[in-house]
């Protein structure tokens, strides 16, 4: 069965038990989306409960964390599972600890928008610092299914059909002039410093917001400029979750050569005491990550 590369560095080593239980969690990944895609359309619908962070499960949402949960605690490389969807870590022991958001942006499936798997794979018990993620790894659900990789600074673009990867682009770089910038909350929330910079960027870039971040961050690496999302007065410590949203997500644009903030500086520094933490997070190129950064 094709794979998933793990990373030039496991490559020219000649691949150690890590980097082999890299390779095997993103196989096995890409090889569960189509049976994750074709269960969309008849799980759009609410199930009467609501997640750690209060938010309301769609059917989508729980069986997307239920197959997850399966597929990845049965690799032998695996020794723990935690999810959005859920309140406490399954499993432990010795091996990499896996923390996913089965299905961001699943509030996108009644209209019919982009959504997706985001992976954050730590040689850590969760909940783990940024600097204990060895890869990451996000899927978008669009109009083609797509997964980008980060492992050892470098990030693959895989086109996935049938749960088969086929490399789109090696080596992805966020581009050096960018061009689109999206801000996330309720404007009339943002404090003064983040309106000023909101208004610089409409004045400079064009705006291009999807309301999930795993569609904003294939555009930001495709075309360069900024996510951001501060903290505000509904989500004083910030929106975006640590473990399972914002430091993959840091992960894979630091390794594009971009940046990440949490309003004080990089995720990969970062750490917290809660596994359902939350943080206020911004990605995309540094010059602009260090203009968010002087706007807090």
């Amino acid at each position: 069965m094709p794979v998933i590369d793990a990373g030039a560095q496991d490559r020219d080593s000649g691949g150690d038990g890590a980097g082999r239980a890299v390779t095997e969690i993103l196989t096995t990944i890409a090889a569960t989306t189509p049976a994750i895609r074709d269960a969309l359309g008849s799980r759009r619908h609410a199930v009467g409960s609501v997640n750690p962070s209060g938010e309301t499960q769609l059917a989508a949402d729980t069986f997307t964390d239920e197959v997850l949960e399966e597929r990845l605690l049965a690799l032998g490389g695996v020794s723990a599972y935690a999810s959005e969807e859920r309140e406490h870590v399954v499993g432990d022991g010795d091996g990499l600890s896996v923390a996913v958001d089965p299905l961001d942006g699943s509030g996108n499936l009644a209209s019919n928008n982009s959504l997706g798997i985001v992976l954050g794979i730590y040689d850590a018990p969760l909940p783990a610092a940024g600097g204990d993620l060895v890869a990451a790894a996000v899927v978008t659900f669009g109009p083609i299914t797509v997964m980008i990789t980060a492992r050892n600074d470098t990030v693959t673009e895989y086109l996935l059909e049938g749960g088969v990867p086929t490399v789109l682009r090696s080596d992805v770089s966020i581009p050096d002039d960018p061009e689109i910038f999206a801000l996330g909350g309720r404007e009339w929330e943002w404090d003064k410093g983040f309106q000023q910079f909101a208004n610089e960027l409409r004045d400079e870039y064009k705006l291009r917001y999807t309301g999930a971040v795993i569609a904003d961050l294939p555009r930001i690496l495709t075309n360069g400029g900024i996510y951001a999302y501060p903290a505000v007065e509904s989500y004083p410590n910030g929106k975006p979750r640590h473990q399972f949203e914002a430091v993959p997500i840091s992960y894979i644009v630091e390794a594009a050569g971009g940046g990440s903030s949490d309003e004080t500086g990089s995720l990969l520094r970062s750490s917290v005491d809660e596994l359902h933490a939350r943080t206020p997070l911004a990605i995309g190129n540094e010059s602009l990550v260090e203009r968010f950064e002087a706007s807090r």
